[in-house]
């Protein structure tokens, strides 16, 4: 464009500006871009909370999220294909991506499960680790956010869900106590006692098993080593290692506190190992959307009184504020002393005697008990303040605190706040109601409504109450089936949830309008986990 032409044009502008009040065209003005954020979520498996139900916390808060189609990814019986999932990430990493948060497990063992009942060699599963370097040096512009899992060490084989090796209903108690010890001994020594128990131990379990099951563990300690060098070299945004179901000793804390120490040059700013495993799709993807937007949100922690942040809750082996502060962190959030410059409050739902009881225990009551009332009034009036307040359930695993929730309903609170979480362990529930209530700040009212009645429903009604009732009432339905395989009577439990979980919604939550049609579905064929769909009649 020569001189004149240019000069033309910018007059043009300039009369435009004076006497029109439409929006001033682009050649005329620079205007901000708005980037549509869209995301490459691989999960570690098909559940309902890592995949359909993380997937949907992002969407409400406008981001797109494409994902493998749920029959690429591992489910309970089938351990998953990680070539199908590489050969679908490279075609699917397109210009429009903006950034990819990928299970390490799905890639490099086909699902979490997989990850625990492979049979894949040492050389394969590092080749495929090899295959993240490969990857980020074709998309070098691509933010790359990878989680992962170290192995988890179930108590017993009932407390595995059967998602170990088969030798694991049988001697799953010893082989925990066996670790347990082991790394006892490692960090201050045995008792003679505890020494004659480790041998004994020895003798009991069988020796293939043993090296079957520590074998495995030996190249999953591997491959985490290698992502923490892929981290070093600058590969990812950001890595983050999860803690399966663990205990302040056992063999997954062992493994967790060296991986912390053979990664701690790197900072918390770029690898974190951390208790927990579910919930860590949804704090990368909340890390993601953090950095896109580069914003870092401000929190602040309230426990309940007595033991508090120093909780060492169940299926962990950290206290519950160690948890909460890595989760913070590892979302790209703040953590900060002073309510007052927090832009979310974050309520903990702890026991005052610090003991995480099961929430299908006889505890689990709505009889309020000590610290119930003391909390709820911290929440009521944060609420009456306008604060934005977050809520992590923790007094019981797997499930609502009945007394909390009870008191919530009856105070008008359960849709003023902004997330909740208490459907799994204490960590899984605290950094889940973490990471949705910082992305609630890109969300219109009526999705928050959605998602907190989503959670209510399955951690409040079916987790803690209509699950125990129906599992009770197993032996009376006929066919073969069990709780943690319902084959059979599969149908007769989904019509019987169903219709128990209508009936609790129009009883204690406000915004269930009694046209609603609740579906119970059980995608890993039993009671633990369910997949509520609400639709309308």
């Amino acid at each position: 464009m020569n001189r004149k032409n240019f000069m033309m044009r910018l007059l043009t502008c300039i009369m435009l500006g004076l006497f029109m009040t439409v929006a001033i065209p682009n050649d005329c003005a620079a205007r901000k871009k708005v980037v549509k954020e869209k995301f490459l979520y691989i999960p570690q498996d098909n559940r309902p909370i890592v995949a359909k139900q993380t997937v949907e916390v992002l969407e409400k808060a406008g981001i797109e999220v494409v994902m493998p189609p749920m029959e690429f990814l591992g489910n309970r019986d089938k351990l998953g294909d990680p070539d199908l999932l590489w050969d679908w990430l490279k075609k699917n990493a397109k210009k429009d991506i903006t950034a990819a948060i990928i299970s390490s497990d799905a890639m490099i063992y086909g699902s979490l499960v997989g990850s625990r009942k492979h049979e894949y060699s040492s050389d394969e599963i590092l080749a495929r680790v090899d295959l993240f370097a490969e990857f980020h040096k074709k998309h070098k512009k691509l933010p790359l956010y990878v989680f992962g899992s170290i192995m988890r060490t179930p108590r017993s084989g009932v407390a595995s869900g059967y998602e170990e090796p088969d030798y694991y209903r049988y001697y799953g108690a010893n082989i925990f106590r066996l670790t347990e010890l082991m790394d006892k001994q490692e960090t201050e020594g045995l008792t003679t006692r505890e020494i004659k128990e480790f041998n004994f131990l020895q003798r009991l379990i069988p020796p293939k098993a043993l090296e079957d099951w520590m074998g495995r563990r030996e190249k999953n300690f591997a491959v985490n080593k290698k992502l923490i060098d892929y981290a070093r070299e600058n590969n990812f945004s950001y890595l983050l290692l999860g803690r399966d179901d663990n205990a302040p000793y056992s063999q997954t804390h062992n493994e967790g506190r060296k991986l912390l120490e053979y990664g701690q040059s790197l900072g918390i700013n770029k690898y974190l190992t951390t208790a927990g495993i579910d919930e860590i799709g949804l704090v990368m993807l909340t890390r993601a959307a953090n950095e896109r937007s580069n914003t870092s949100p401000k929190v602040f922690v309230k426990y309940n009184w007595g033991r508090g942040a120093d909780t060492i809750p169940a299926y962990s082996d950290e206290t519950i504020g160690d948890s909460i502060n890595s989760a913070i962190a590892a979302t790209g959030a703040t953590s900060v002393d002073n309510e007052n410059a927090a832009d979310f409050v974050m309520v903990v739902n702890t026991n005052p005697d610090g003991i995480t009881f099961e929430a299908d225990s006889s505890h689990n009551s709505d009889k309020t008990r000590t610290g119930t009332k003391y909390l709820v009034d911290i929440i009521s009036d944060y609420v009456d303040e306008g604060r934005k307040v977050i809520v992590a359930d923790v007094a019981f695993s797997n499930g609502s605190d009945n007394a909390f929730m009870e008191q919530m309903m009856r105070r008008g609170l359960l849709f003023k706040i902004k997330s909740y979480s208490g459907w799994n362990t204490p960590t899984n529930s605290s950094g889940f109601a973490l990471s949705e209530g910082i992305l609630t700040a890109r969300m219109k009212e009526n999705a928050v409504n959605e998602l907190l009645l989503r959670r209510y429903l399955d951690d409040w009604a079916y987790q803690a109450n209509v699950r125990n009732i129906v599992a009770a009432q197993l032996d009376w339905i006929d066919g073969d089936g069990r709780y943690e395989l319902l084959d059979d009577k599969s149908d007769m439990v989904i019509d019987s949830c169903s219709e128990m979980l209508e009936i609790f919604a129009q009883n204690n939550l406000p915004n269930f309008t009694g046209n609603d049609n609740i579906r119970v579905l059980f995608p890993w064929n039993r009671m633990f986990e369910a997949d509520i769909i609400v639709g309308r009649h």
